[in-house]
């Protein structure tokens, strides 16, 4: 879990996969950005200038208005690792959200992705 490329990587350039991922098993884009609305606290104007300006996922997260609180909810296994083991907030954060990516691409109803 040393390789940090990621946390410089523009939000953007993941985002489309994350939508990709969702429609090939019939999910949509909205139900991908009320996760990370959900996850981060942006809005879509936020989220609309977080992707035209290219912003890295270290500052995505870094300038997010507000980390749900129920964050510590989200458990599970993810590339291999425990999102609630993670000792790097940043990569633990990444996680999440590919957590709930991966959750929605299951089939998860919304109400239990987004801990409700």
């Amino acid at each position: 879990m040393k390789n940090h490329k990621v946390f410089k990587m523009p939000f953007a350039s993941v985002y489309p996969h994350y939508i990709a991922k969702a429609e090939k098993k019939g999910r949509s884009r909205q139900e991908v950005d009320t996760i990370i609305f959900w996850l981060t606290g942006y809005n879509e104007q936020n989220l609309q200038h977080i992707l035209e300006n290219q912003t890295d996922f270290e500052t995505f997260f870094a300038q997010a208005p507000q980390i749900n609180p129920n964050v510590s909810k989200i458990t599970g296994v993810i590339c291999g690792y425990r999102v609630e083991e993670i000792e790097d907030k940043l990569m633990q954060q990444i996680r999440y959200l590919d957590k709930l990516i991966d959750e929605l691409a299951k089939g998860k109803i919304m109400e239990k992705i987004l801990r409700s």
